[in-house]
């Protein structure tokens, strides 16, 4: 397993991680999550992503895998407001009682990296909500603290000296947190996690697609469509979808600055094939430069920025 050091942080987190939101969202059976948490766990994978807004995500991992507490690192991410939590979003009070309640969901006494949950610029601004999470580190229920979101947040919070850690949409479809965030992200000495690395897939039919990442697909996929380019002119054969899978895992992990690429995944198959793609490395630096190319004369011709998706 590819090994790389997690910013200030200094964990050494494995390149291949885990995303917690599609065992939520998509009511995966606790068996299968038993399954595939234990499976990538003895494969080598040490990087647990979650969130309190996945529903069933995190007691789902503390049922899985919290009695091998020790061979991972979990991050889970916070901030919004809950019927069963007092207080607005991004207030302390929600902050405190949202990081205790995911403590007893996960079934530890820390958070490795707890994270607010794509909270807007001004918020980040307002000091309130990362000092709730400054307090819960100083108290011992989380190691380090940071910011999950895109663009001109994400870029901010990466400059923050209390921020370890950001997580962030970089991907084939897309690509602007690659020339904002990760440079001040390297400047800092801050960890990134990837989100949506294999872009939800969105070669495949929008049939395919399921539950919250429609929406996420459609925007890939149109964006693909216009970038023209498929994996043969990249010198991929066989499926087309295999090799886009295996060309965006690649791609995002050859980013200089990313740490891990997280994939949410449900099926213990699609581990084997992640672990498989990881193997083969980073992409080639033509290749890298013809799919950064592709989408740079896309977004020119669109006449209007392609941010990344939140």
């Amino acid at each position: 397993m590819e090994m790389r050091g997690f910013g200030k942080t200094g964990f050494e987190v494995s390149a291949l991680g885990f995303g917690g939101g599609p065992v939520g969202y998509l009511d995966t059976d606790r068996r299968h999550v038993t399954e595939i948490l234990n499976t990538l766990i003895d494969r080598g994978v040490n990087l647990i992503d979650t969130a309190a807004v996945y529903p069933g995500s995190e007691e789902a991992i503390g049922e899985a895998i919290g009695h091998r507490r020790d061979d991972y690192v979990l991050v889970s991410k916070c901030g919004q407001e809950f019927d069963d939590i007092d207080g607005a979003a991004w207030s302390a009070s929600a902050i405190e009682q949202t990081v205790d309640r995911s403590l007893r969901r996960l079934k530890t006494d820390h958070i490795d990296v707890v994270l607010l949950h794509s909270c807007e610029l001004d918020t980040l601004k307002n000091g309130e909500a990362l000092g709730a999470l400054i307090k819960a580190r100083d108290a011992g229920k989380t190691r380090f603290i940071g910011y999950s979101g895109d663009n001109e947040a994400a870029a901010h919070a990466a400059g923050i000296d209390e921020v370890a850690v950001i997580e962030t949409s970089i991907s084939i479809f897309d690509q602007a947190n690659i020339d904002t965030v990760l440079p001040e992200a390297g400047r800092n000495n801050v960890g990134i996690l990837a989100k949506r690395p294999i872009a939800n897939a969105a070669w495949k039919d929008a049939s395919d697609q399921r539950g919250i990442y429609v929406n996420y697909a459609k925007t890939y996929a149109e964006r693909l469509a216009k970038m023209a380019i498929t994996p043969a002119d990249l010198g991929f054969s066989g499926e087309v979808g295999t090799a886009w899978s295996e060309i965006a895992l690649r791609f995002t992990l050859s980013q200089p600055g990313v740490t891990t690429a997280i994939v949410g995944t449900t099926k213990t198959s699609n581990v084997e094939r992640n672990l498989d793609t990881l193997s083969k490395g980073v992409l080639a630096e033509n290749v890298i430069a013809d799919l950064r190319a592709a989408f740079q004369r896309a977004e020119a011709a669109a006449g209007e920025p392609w941010p990344a998706q939140t």
